[in-house]
């Protein structure tokens, strides 16, 4: 939100005040309380008659500083909040050095000079990551008599800002307003799903804001050189978080507000759907599985889309009799086919359904101030909304999920949960402004604990389309509703890397896009992307997503990656380990694995899938990509072609490949199956070896589906010999180097045995 006209003037109708000066301290062991005047003090007659406002310094955890800028503290605390989880046993340090006041945490600490106007000075290793200046610590008042409480911090010459949620905008933010809002606007708009007020910037560092409601952002754009943010309230609390790399800025950041749980390895293989309004019953469900299988496509989860259930009656649990007469029997059939099985679920129950007139009985759904249910007809005709702060509403829907485990669902799409109305009564008092981007939480939770209670720990997973700070416990999030157009491809990929530069480790999207459909070079290039993001499903709108219905070379396309994924299985599982371990997504910005190359800070068309695979989608029709390779000799996995870079590229590409590339001195597991997810993926298991370095060693830990580690590799290099040793491998494993000759030649088996040595091809 803006409060000024240009630099010099306030809007109309907009009073602000600042901090200016210091006209008190109080320095506790670990934290500081400062009181800002808003206007000088240089006499006892200019306390009179004037706002203060108390700054609290705090650290939360190691490397983590929060400040909380106050107006008003009477008023009362009615909630929601993010649960956050402080560094157990670890305080920051307060400290006063004549004028200068200091709170330091690990190489972060924010510093005061109380002889000079006010400022604060977040510094780490010598030297200012950021200031709060002189418009850096206010209120603000509008003429509707609306108060926002607001903070400007300074942006350094070339300084970029990342993250706040799966946004589609441009991937860096500078000169954009971002409204962290909730809403249900597409992949094409301005609006988010998504809304995490979490940014990070490349100069080292996050912000936090600890705020669930709106929060509004002005990012370098009413002042160029600032990023403002500012809420509707008295209190406005944000956490400055150092890095100083991306990766440890996320892994403090999640260790605060939750890591994403470890998915089920079988969550990995393709999903199909029945796509949303097209016709379908078990006999159609049938041919699907049927075709795929015919085509030796491995298929790996079913999902059923809304029209399981009967019209008008969404969220009612039940399978449309009429459609499908005998769902337990189908679900049998399917699994035993292998399948795992999904269904659409949302947090709306329409007025038609019997579970509404069950849910208003007990209270279960949102009431206005009037005590009536509230209820609109968008979506569902009548529908009202499931009250999650009443825990007896929770144990019921979650009891309406255990009867669809019993009938043989595995998880759940849990769609919507934007469109929350903020003039309502909520069960535990809540504040309904910020309930309406909080909401997410409690479905998603919901859902999520009753399956790991269902199907135990390390076996639920979501397809979620909403989501805010802490949502990333829930995995695994998808991109909404996009057109099937190349542009809506990239904008897909721009808010997949925009999430997981705010905590988020597990992301998908529709293959195919969701409106319209795909014309065959579309399809066949949103397959390749689908297949090496972490999470792949083919699903639309109107039209089905079944490879054979654009022609037989997407057949192909669909095959060979869906195959070539579940190769990967054991390097991708290792990468959702780290997601797990550590707050690192799976699909990372190319800042994340390069922050050190300024080249890397603006791509948003190529992403690192793991540490060591650089994937650059084709965008066009006509198969050219442009694309940019960082620093050493890199290796296609397809081609074996090696490319060195740092500089960029321009190619063209068939159906049949896209630039796939193996980082320098990266040691890739491949297992040796190819028809499902999870399997032993250390049996057989052939690591590939890219270019390693005289001297260089790497370990290579090859997980068990379950998340243990089921062998770990030692490969070094010395002189012109490459040499592999093994611990605890369960049977024969390879070793193949790459080379310029294909695809990487010599290859050694070893079948039991504990080493294998190797010469390069350079010797």
């Amino acid at each position: 939100m803006k409060f000024t006209d240009g630099y010099w003037l306030m809007r109309e109708g907009v009073d602000a005040s600042y901090a200016q000066q210091l006209v008190d301290a109080r320095v506790a062991e670990d934290r500081l309380t400062l009181y800002a005047a808003v206007r000088p003090v240089e006499r006892r007659g200019n306390t009179l008659n004037s706002p203060l406002l108390t700054v609290e310094c705090f650290s939360p955890a190691e490397g983590v500083i929060g400040v909380r800028a106050t107006h008003h503290a009477g008023r009362a605390e009615r909630g929601p909040a993010f649960r956050l989880s402080p560094e157990t046993g670890h305080a920051g340090k307060a400290s006063r050095d004549g004028s200068v006041l200091e709170l330091s945490s690990g190489s972060l600490a924010v510093r005061l000079d109380a002889d000079a106007p006010w400022r604060l000075d977040f510094t780490a290793e010598g030297r200012v990551l950021t200031s709060a200046e002189k418009r850096g610590t206010g209120f603000a008042t509008t003429g509707d008599g609306r108060h926002h409480v607001l903070a400007q911090l300074s942006l350094g010459i070339g300084e970029l800002v990342y993250g706040l949620g799966e946004r589609f905008t441009p991937f860096v933010k500078n000169g954009q307003v971002v409204d962290v809002w909730m809403a249900d606007g597409g992949t094409s708009s301005e609006q988010a799903y998504k809304n995490v007020p979490l940014y990070l910037t490349n100069q080292g560092y996050g912000v936090f804001v600890n705020h669930p409601g709106l929060v509004s952002y002005e990012i370098a754009s009413e002042s160029v050189g600032q990023v403002q943010f500012s809420v509707e309230d008295q209190s406005l609390e944000y956490l400055v978080i150092y890095g100083p790399t991306p990766k440890e800025i996320l892994r403090r950041y999640t260790a605060l507000t939750g890591r994403p749980a470890l998915p089920p390895a079988w969550s990995f293989g393709l999903w199909l759907s029945t796509s949303f309004t097209t016709d379908y019953d078990e006999e159609t469900v049938g041919r699907f599985v049927r075709g795929m299988a015919e085509r030796d496509i491995p298929l790996g989860v079913f999902h059923f889309d809304c029209f399981w259930m009967r019209a008008y009656q969404w969220c009612d649990f039940t399978w449309d009799p009429e459609v499908f007469p005998d769902p337990e029997g189908m679900l049998r059939r399917l699994k035993e086919q292998g399948l795992r099985i999904s269904v659409w679920i949302n947090p709306y129950i329409g007025q038609k359904s019997p579970l509404f007139d069950e849910a208003r009985r007990h209270g279960y759904l949102v009431r206005t101030a009037s005590g009536d249910v509230w209820q609109w007809d968008q979506w569902q005709a009548g529908m009202g909304l499931v009250d999650f702060t009443n825990p007896d509403a929770r144990t019921w829907f979650a009891g309406k999920l255990r009867t669809l485990a019993g009938q043989g669902v595995d998880c759940f799409k849990t769609d919507f949960g934007e469109r929350i109305p903020t003039d309502v009564v909520w069960h535990d008092g809540s504040d309904p402004a910020l309930m309406h981007n909080y909401y997410t939480q409690l479905y998603n939770e919901t859902v999520f604990q009753a399956l790991s209670e269902l199907r135990g720990e390390g076996e639920a997973v979501l397809f979620a389309r909403s989501a805010t700070a802490g949502g990333q416990q829930f995995p695994v999030h998808w991109g909404g509703d996009c057109e099937s157009t190349f542009p809506a491809m990239a904008e897909s990929l721009r808010g997949g890397l925009s999430l997981g530069l705010s905590g988020f480790g597990f992301w998908s999207h529709d293959i195919g896009g969701f409106e319209g459909t795909p014309t065959p070079a579309v399809f066949k290039r949103w397959v390749q992307f689908g297949l090496l993001s972490s999470h792949s499903r083919l699903h639309g709108s109107g039209s089905y997503r079944v490879p054979w219905d654009y022609d037989e070379e997407a057949v192909t396309v669909t095959r060979d990656f869906t195959r070539l994924k579940l190769r990967l299985m054991p390097y991708l599982f290792r990468a959702a380990s780290q997601a797990h371990e550590q707050g690192t997504p799976v699909m990372r910005a190319m800042l994340l694995e390069f922050p050190d190359d300024p080249a890397c800070h603006t791509l948003d068309r190529q992403y690192m899938l793991g540490d060591d695979i650089l994937v650059a989608p084709v965008f066009s029709e006509d198969g050219t990509v442009e694309y940019y390779v960082p620093e050493g000799t890199w290796t296609h996995l397809l081609s074996g072609e090696q490319v060195t870079g740092p500089g960029w590229r321009r190619e063209r590409f068939g159906f049949d490949s896209l630039p796939l590339l193996a980082r320098p001195g990266s040691v890739i597991p491949f297992g040796a199956g190819e028809e499902q997810a999870a399997y032993d993926w250390a049996h057989g298991v052939t690591l590939h070896v890219h270019g390693l370095a005289d001297g260089a060693e790497v370990i290579t830990r090859v997980p068990a589906p379950d998340g243990s580690t089921a062998a770990v590799f030692r490969t070094r290099r010395e002189g012109g010999t490459v040499t592999v040793e093994a611990e605890h491998a369960p049977g024969p494993w390879r070793v193949r180097l790459a080379g310029p000759g294909g695809h990487g030649e010599p290859v050694a088996v070893a079948d039991g045995a504990a080493s294998v040595s190797l010469a390069t091809a350079e010797a």
